[in-house]
């Protein structure tokens, strides 16, 4: 709220006039970039009454990106996979640029090939992956090339079930072991993210989701990020992708695995 011009004007010194301005910056981010899981659930038209794909024009607004991304996803679950732009035309076409329209930070992990579980082709989507979506100046670098320099409108932090490298990390903290260079480091960046309200499997699938909240809020809080996402040109979103199902959800919505 901006204070009545009755009120006294309070200065603040300089680290504590940033602090607050990264707070106000974060508050706006995250709630330009919420978007209702109706959005991503919304009803759909079955796969055949679509247009066919090359007809259809590439997504430029967030909820645009997010509903090609549910209607993918739905193919894909259903077994009605169209695999779209993979033709030798697209082929060729894609040696003159690119114009994704979904950035996916997603795992490493090889049953969650982001292409296949949303039903995307060549140019569809820049995949970034890191082992459970740990976020560091390269990745984050990789993310804001998507949305600064392509113009991406929707930036996807996508964890799955069974993730292994949350598991390696809840694993590490309750024995204290030690685990092999460089996936010591992996486990040191989710560590903040485990969830201790709860024990044996329920921690681990709890800290997959609080992992995927603490990367979308770091994410959202980068300023040039913010910046689009409060003009109403981004949006971040973060989702959990179910092995057993292969539904993707938004983070925050339990779904029937089965």
């Amino acid at each position: 709220m901006t204070p009545s011009s009755s009120e006294p004007h309070i200065s603040q010194s300089p680290a504590t006039a940033a602090s607050s301005s990264r707070r106000t910056l974060l508050r706006t981010a995250l709630a330009g970039a919420a978007l209702t899981a109706g959005s991503w659930a919304s009803d759909l038209p079955a796969a055949s009454a679509a247009p066919p794909v090359n007809e259809k024009p590439r997504p430029a607004t967030p909820a645009a990106a997010l509903r090609e991304l549910n209607a993918g996803n739905r193919r894909w679950r259903t077994h009605h996979e169209r695999h779209p732009h993979e033709t030798l035309a697209v082929r060729r076409e894609m040696v003159s640029g690119q114009h994704p329209f979904a950035v996916i930070l997603g795992c490493i992990d090889s049953r969650v090939p982001p292409e296949l579980v949303f039903d995307q082709g060549l140019g569809d989507l820049l995949t970034v992956r890191s082992a459970g979506e740990v976020l560091d100046e390269a990745v984050l670098g990789s993310v804001a090339y998507g949305v600064l320099e392509l113009d991406i409108p929707l930036v996807v932090v996508l964890g799955h079930q069974s993730c292994g490298a949350v598991s390696a990390a809840v694993h590490a903290e309750q024995t204290g072991e030690r685990l092999p260079a460089h996936i010591q480091y992996i486990a040191d960046q989710i560590k903040p993210a485990i969830d201790h309200s709860h024990e044996g499997p329920a921690r681990i699938d709890a800290t997959v989701s609080a992992q995927v909240r603490r990367v979308r809020s770091q994410l959202a809080a980068e300023p040039d990020l913010a910046t689009r996402i409060t003009a109403g040109r981004l949006a971040i979103v973060g989702a959990r992708y179910e092995l057993t199902s292969q539904l993707v959800h938004p983070v925050d919505q339990v779904p029937d695995r089965h």
